[in-house]
C-alpha cells in the first residue's frame, strides 16, 4: 500500500504563543514537511487548491515546483486540482512541466473541490457545475493522449490542431479522479479507466464499498484492465506517540475549522463526542499512535476490497509545526513499515 500525506497549507495559529504563523513562515514550514516526508520514506505528498483567506494553496503548481526541487524520491501530487475552474490546456502544461522538474514523480488528482469560491472568482456560474467538469475532463484527457488536439465544447474556445507543450516525462501522465460521495462520479471514473481518489471526511469508510464496487464494475464493463482501476483514500489523520496525545493535539484545530464550516453552511457546531466517535475503530479519521493508525489502514483496505493508496490530511490550524513534523516522522518510520509488512511493498512509485 502506498502511504502519503496531503496538505491544504492552512493558516496556523501556534498553540504555544497564540499567534498566527506568517504566510512566509507557513510556506517555509510546508516545504520542511515535504522534505521530512521524503526523508522518512513516505510515498507521496499532495498539495490542495483553495481560494479562501485561511489557505495558502491557491497556486499549488508553484508550491509543487518548490517541493520537487527540494526532494529526490517522493511522488508529488495535487489534492485536488479544481479542474472546473481552470483551463485544461494550462493545467496540462503546468503538470507536464512539474513532471520534468521532478524527473517523473508527478501525479495529478482532478476534481471539483469541496468549496465554491473558485467559480465566481474566475467568472464561472455554479449552474454549470457538472457540465464544466465533464467538458474540461474530456479535454484534459484528449491533451494527454496527443500533443495536437482538435476539440470543441461549450465552455471554452475550440482547438483546431494546436500543439500543447511541453510533454511530460511520464507517458501517460498519471491522472486520478477525485470524488466525494456521488455514484455518478465513481461510475464515470470506472468508465474512463481512471484511478480513483475518494475523499472521506466523515461517516464510516466501509459504507463506500458499494460505490467502489460500482467503480470497479463500470471499469470492467468498459474493458479496462483491473490493474488500472486503482483506489486511493484521502482522509484526516495524525500520528502521535500515544493515541490520546494524537487526539488531543488534533482536536482544537479540527473543532475550529469545522465550527466555521458549520456556521457557513447553516449546520450545528461539532462536539468532542462526535470527534471521538469519528476517531474510533470504524470512523473516518485515522488518528492515534502508530499501531492504531496502521491497524485502521489495513482494516479499511480490507473492508473496501483493497486500497492502493491512503493519504492523510495532517495539517491542522492549531497544531505546532514541530508536532506535525514528528507526526510525519512517525507515519514514515512506524506506521508505514507495519502496513507494508502486513500487506506487501510500498506500491507504485
Amino acid at each position: 500500500m502506498h502511504i502519503g500525506i496531503d496538505s491544504f497549507v492552512s493558516a496556523v495559529t501556534d498553540p504555544g504563543t497564540g499567534e498566527v504563523v506568517s504566510p512566509v513562515d507557513r510556506v517555509a514550514h510546508l516545504l520542511e514537511e515535504v522534505q521530512r516526508a521524503d526523508e522518512v520514506g513516505l510515498d507521496s505528498f499532495g498539495i490542495g487548491e483553495h481560494h479562501r483567506s485561511e489557505y495558502y494553496d491557491s497556486a499549488p503548481s508553484v508550491l509543487l515546483a518548490a517541493a520537487a526541487a527540494r526532494t529526490s524520491r517522493i511522488r508529488l501530487n495535487s489534492a485536488v486540482t479544481v479542474l472546473s475552474a481552470d483551463d485544461p490546456v494550462r493545467v496540462f502544461q503546468d503538470f507536464a512541466t512539474l513532471d520534468l522538474i521532478s524527473r517523473g514523480r508527478m501525479d495529478m488528482v482532478v476534481g471539483r473541490g469541496s468549496f465554491t469560491e473558485a467559480f465566481p472568482l474566475f467568472g464561472l456560474s455554479l449552474r454549470d457545475y457538472d457540465s464544466l467538469f465533464a467538458e474540461k475532463l474530456d479535454l484534459l484527457l484528449r491533451i494527454r493522449e496527443s500533443p495536437t488536439v482538435t476539440w470543441s465544447g461549450k465552455h471554452r474556445a475550440p482547438l483546431t490542431g494546436q500543439g500543447v507543450y511541453p510533454r511530460p516525462l511520464q507517458d501517460p501522465l498519471p491522472i486520478w479522479l477525485g470524488v466525494g460521495g456521488t455514484p455518478e462520479s465513481f461510475i464515470r471514473a470506472g468508465m474512463l479507466g481512471l484511478p480513483l481518489m475518494v475523499a472521506i471526511i466523515g461517516g464510516e469508510p466501509h459504507r463506500f464499498r458499494p460505490l467502489i464496487d460500482a467503480y470497479r464494475e463500470a471499469g470492467r464493463r468498459s474493458g479496462h484492465d483491473a490493474a488500472a482501476l486503482k483506489v486511493g483514500l484521502h482522509v484526516f489523520g495524525f500520528v502521535g506517540d500515544t493515541s490520546q496525545q494524537a487526539k488531543d493535539d488534533f482536536y482544537p484545530g479540527w473543532s475550529e475549522i469545522f465550527t466555521k464550516i458549520a456556521k457557513e453552511r447553516g449546520g450545528s457546531a461539532p462536539t468532542r463526542g462526535a470527534y471521538e466517535a469519528t476517531t474510533g475503530p470504524t470512523g473516518a479519521y485515522f488518528i492515534g499512535d502508530a499501531e492504531t493508525v496502521a491497524a485502521k489502514m489495513l482494516a479499511v483496505s480490507d473492508a473496501l476490497g483493497g486500497v492502493d493508496r491512503i493519504s492523510l490530511q495532517m495539517t491542522n490550524v492549531r497544531l505546532a509545526h514541530d508536532n506535525l513534523l514528528h507526526g510525519i516522522e512517525l507515519l514514515g518510520t512506524k506506521v508505514a513499515p507495519i502496513v507494508r509488512a502486513a500487506g506487501g511493498d510500498a506500491g507504485e512509485r
